[in-house]
């Protein structure tokens, strides 16, 4: 059983490397996982909405895009790490904190990854011939939450603070979180005497600042100018927000 683990880990650590466009029949239930430390634990749900069985492994890392299960070094466990998904079924993911130092003071962020492996196709019409077949890696963020963060959750996206500031030939957002929670933004605008100026998007870490290029904006705007922009909420919903720039 060990040299067969040890032999599919080899093919998960090559299918990782690949990065090609491609459908995922195991479909997870959310787009980022929330993982209350009170609780101990938490459970994702996948489900496998193709005709055909797949082989799935799952693990977290701490934000490596080319991690791979034998190399992660995470406070958490998950059961099971490696299994067979049927046609049409469901599966949960069993996610455990072990003992770990992490922030008391914030959340902490990590990154579920899902990979599937296709079967191989049978049939008379597969006999003989050279196929090529890939794994399907989904990323997801992972918030581990501390139990008593100071400050309200719900709130804590109205306490972005704007300032704008130089950036090159223009002027950027420099975007600052107070807050113990991550908060991405994923739209931002200014409205400067009727015309909308488009700024880039991202995370902003718990007591981070975060700088986001404004396309076209060549003059630093006014202190009071709105700002306009988006975040997601734990259950991976845009909710709108407006905000100004600061002195």
């Amino acid at each position: 059983m060990k040299s067969l683990v040890r032999a599919i880990r080899g093919v998960v650590a090559a299918l990782c490397l690949c990065a090609l466009p491609a459908h995922a029949s195991v479909v997870i239930g959310g787009t980022r996982v929330v993982f209350p430390a009170r609780d101990g634990e938490v459970t994702v749900r996948l489900s496998n909405d193709s005709a055909q069985p797949a082989l799935v492994e799952a693990w977290i890392d701490r934000g490596d895009p080319h991690s791979t299960p034998d190399k992660v070094d995470v406070p958490f466990l998950i059961t099971p790490p490696l299994f067979r998904m049927e046609p049409h079924k469901d599966q949960s993911l069993r996610i455990i904190a072990t003992q770990a130092n992490l922030p008391a003071d914030r959340e902490s962020l990590f990154w579920l990854n899902v990979l599937e492996i296709p079967p191989k196709p049978k049939g008379a019409e597969f006999a003989g011939k050279n196929l090529l077949q890939f794994a399907i890696r989904s990323r997801l963020k992972f918030f581990y939450r501390p139990a008593n963060l100071p400050g309200d959750l719900a709130k804590a996206p109205a306490e972005l603070t704007w300032k704008a500031v130089p950036d090159g030939a223009g002027y950027a957002l420099e975007v600052h979180n107070p807050t113990a929670y991550h908060i991405t933004v994923i739209k931002a605008s200014l409205d400067i005497a009727g015309k909308p100026y488009s700024a880039d998007t991202g995370m902003v870490d718990p007591l981070g600042t975060l700088r986001l290029p404004v396309t076209g904006l060549t003059k630093a705007p006014a202190t009071g100018t709105p700002v306009a922009y988006d975040i997601v909420n734990d259950y991976g919903a845009a909710a709108p927000y407006q905000g100004s720039i600061a002195p």
